[in-house]
């Protein structure tokens, strides 16, 4: 009855690789293999070997068992060539095709399930839009090509490729940072090296190695001036056009130097306006992560965020994780407005700006840190001082604002 069922394993194995044979095209070729290697394994244990490749069972050095198989072969004169393929070693071990957009797919879906895990939707899909992009830019260049044939060779032009982008373009497009190279050749490291690992091959080399581009951008944004942000920023009315959480949001960012994405995602139990020190509380949700672990922190309110904060007491239901809409509205309402001294400012810039009058200010190392969400790289004796230390420090650079701020009606718009 065994080998009763395992020749039937192996007549299904045998009709299931014809079969897609005869679909034709790459993938179909790689499984129709991968049958007939399954349908040579199963015949062999049913005629009662283990199935060896041919390369095998010719340094065996027991020419008893290469006589045994030879005649098992052609035992009554009922030689096939399925039989001596899973006697003889003959058919060959499919490799793995996995295309670079299929094995894409699975890492979405399953691989980097950890990555994930703690991401909100909206995380999830900047993050797997990132990785798609940098996978896209190399099956543009390269082709949709198997993992497997991703060689040095391979690699080495598209390293090469990169490099020619961070160099002056003919037609005066700017040139690309060395970050953002190592960012998308990274991503296809990642995913060939995460896919071979999750499919249990150790032993594969990695193509990219030492491909790394050591220099560094110059780039930075830029900081809005004190007196900008008072002067041209702070002024009665100027925000009348938009939604009340929104104008919110802008003062919120001016006086905490918490992030867009932070400030946004608030929850209700994190906004503490009755507490001795009003503050807010940045910290990780089950379904939504911060960006480092140091980002977790305490933040008092003080100048304009206080009463800005009680604006919107529960929090911004009407843009909870829609990071991108907060952020295209913004700079949509300071580009009308001319609220931009440059093209290198952004809304990023109200938290530069907070973070270089903390260090004009005089605030301590360690504090600076503690409230821009940073790693302290000193050794750490405290918690950064209490809700009273931080509020009374950031009292002394607190921007001075008009009574008549919050006395006009906000729009119900974006």
């Amino acid at each position: 009855m065994m080998r009763r069922n395992g020749l039937a394993e192996a007549d299904d194995a045998l009709w299931c690789s014809l079969a897609l044979q005869a679909e034709g095209g790459e993938r179909a070729k790689n499984r129709a293999a991968s049958e007939r290697h399954r349908a040579g394994v199963a015949r062999a244990m049913a005629e009662g070997f283990v199935y060896r490749p041919v390369e095998e069972i010719a340094s065996l050095p027991d020419i008893e068992e290469i006589i045994a198989r030879l005649k098992e072969v052609d035992r009554s004169g009922a030689a096939t060539e399925e039989k001596a393929e899973a006697l003889l070693g003959g058919a060959p071990e499919a490799k793995d095709r996995t295309t670079v957009s299929e094995a894409f797919e699975l890492y979405v879906s399953k691989i980097a399930f950890d990555d994930q895990y703690n991401k909100s939707e909206a995380q999830r899909y900047a993050w797997e839009k990132t990785k798609r992009t940098s996978i896209g830019y190399f099956i543009e260049r390269e082709g949709d090509i198997p993992l497997i044939d991703i060689s040095r060779d391979v690699a080495t032009r598209y390293r090469d490729w990169w490099q020619s982008r961070m160099l002056p373009q003919k037609d005066g497009s700017s040139p690309i940072t060395p970050n953002t190279a190592n960012r998308h050749i990274g991503n296809i490291r990642s995913l060939r090296k995460r896919y071979f690992k999750y499919r249990g091959i150790t032993d594969i080399e990695d193509p990219f190695r030492d491909f790394f581009f050591a220099g560094k951008s110059t780039a930075k944004r830029a900081a809005f001036s004190d007196e900008w942000v008072r002067d041209r920023i702070l002024v009665p009315g100027l925000f009348n056009g938009l939604r009340i959480e929104l104008r919110a949001i802008i003062y919120l960012l001016i006086e905490t130097g918490a992030r867009p994405s932070e400030i946004v995602n608030l929850r209700p139990e994190d906004i503490r306006l009755d507490h001795d020190v009003p503050h807010i509380l940045i910290r990780p949700e089950q379904n939504r992560e911060l960006k480092t672990g140091d980002s977790e922190r305490q933040i008092p309110l003080v100048g304009v965020a206080l009463p800005a904060m009680k604006l919107c007491p529960h929090g911004f239901d009407h843009y909870y994780d829609r990071n991108t809409l907060v952020s295209a509205n913004l700079l949509k309402a300071f580009n009308q407005r001319k609220l931009l001294p440059s093209k290198d400012h952004v809304i990023y810039s109200f938290r530069h700006a907070f973070e270089d009058r903390m260090l004009e200010g005089g605030l301590d190392y360690g504090l600076r840190c503690a409230l821009m969400g940073h790693k302290n790289n000193r050794p750490e004796y405290g918690q950064g001082g209490s809700l009273a230390y931080r509020r009374d420090a950031l009292k002394k650079i607190a921007h001075p604002f008009s009574s008549d701020l919050f006395d006009r009606p906000a729009s119900l718009g974006l």
